[in-house]
C-alpha cells in the first residue's frame, strides 16, 4: 500500500457529513487536501479548523451540477497542488420525488452532481495520474447503486451510473496502475442530506461518519496492484467488506 503523507487528495462534499470525516482523516495522514463543496461559508470554517490541526488544505466553492464550474474547480486543484494521488467523489443530492412529481430540471441536477461530476473530475485527473504512475479514485455509492427504491427517480440511476463508470475505469486503469472503487456506508450515517429524508426513530440508529473514515484511508492507499473494481462497505468499527464487481 502507498504512503499518503505529502500526497494530494480531492474530496467533494467536504464541508459536512462523510466528506468532512474523510477529509479530516486525510489531513491526519499528512495529505494535502482540496476541499470541494457548494457551501462556501461552512467550507471556510472547515478549512480553518483543518489548518489549526496542521493541515495543508485548499477550499474551493463549487457547484458540481454545473459542468464548467466543476471543470474550473479541478483545474484549480491541478494548478495549485499538482497531480492528485486520490480522488474521492462523495458529493450527492437526494430529491425524493416520484415519477409523477419530479421535473426534468430536478432530475438533471441530481444526475449532474452524482454522475456528470464523477466523469468530469475523473477525466481531469486521469492523464496526470497516468503520468505520475498511478492513483486511486473512489466514488460514493449506496444501496441505491444496486437496488431500486421508490421516489429515487434520479438518485437511483445516478448511483447505478457511478458503479458502471467505476467498472469501466477499473478495467482501463489496470494498465496505468490506477485503482477505481466504489464505497458504500455499511451502516446508516448521520449526515445533513440524510437528516432531511428520515424520521427521528430512524435517526437513532445512525453512526458517526468518522467511524467509517478508516476505510477511505485504506482505499486511498490502493493502486491497480491492490484493491480495484470493488464495492467496499465501510463498517462503523473501522473494518470493511469488499465485493469484486468485475
Amino acid at each position: 500500500m502507498n504512503n499518503l503523507r505529502g500526497q494530494v487528495a480531492v474530496v467533494t462534499g467536504a464541508a459536512q457529513g462523510l466528506g468532512y470525516a474523510i477529509a479530516k482523516a486525510f489531513v491526519a495522514e499528512g495529505m494535502k487536501v482540496a476541499l470541494l463543496d457548494i457551501r462556501g461559508d461552512i467550507l471556510q470554517e472547515v478549512a480553518a479548523e483543518f489548518t489549526r490541526l496542521g493541515g495543508d488544505v485548499l477550499p474551493i466553492t463549487v457547484d458540481l451540477s454545473d459542468a464548467a464550474d466543476t471543470q474550473a474547480a479541478i483545474d484549480t486543484v491541478l494548478a495549485q497542488y499538482g497531480t492528485p494521488r486520490v480522488l474521492i467523489h462523495n458529493a450527492a443530492l437526494l430529491i425524493t420525488r416520484s415519477m409523477l412529481e419530479i421535473t426534468l430540471e430536478q432530475w438533471q441536477k441530481e444526475i449532474n452532481i452524482i454522475l456528470q461530476a464523477a466523469f468530469i473530475l475523473s477525466k481531469a485527473v486521469w492523464k496526470p495520474m497516468i503520468d505520475a504512475g498511478g492513483g486511486s479514485i473512489v466514488y460514493l455509492s449506496s444501496g441505491s447503486g444496486y437496488k431500486g427504491f421508490v421516489e429515487e427517480v434520479a438518485y437511483n440511476p445516478g448511483k447505478h451510473g457511478i458503479e458502471g463508470l467505476m467498472k469501466c475505469l477499473a478495467l482501463e486503469g489496470q494498465e496505468f496502475n490506477i485503482a477505481v472503487n466504489c464505497a458504500t456506508p455499511g451502516a446508516p450515517i448521520n449526515t445533513p442530506m440524510s437528516d432531511s429524508n428520515y424520521t427521528e426513530a430512524q435517526k437513532k440508529t445512525w453512526v458517526d461518519p468518522a467511524l467509517l473514515a478508516p476505510a477511505f484511508v485504506f482505499l486511498a492507499q490502493q493502486d491497480a496492484a491492490g484493491l480495484t473494481s470493488n464495492r467496499v462497505a465501510a463498517r462503523a468499527n473501522g473494518t470493511w467488506d469488499a465485493i469484486d464487481l468485475l
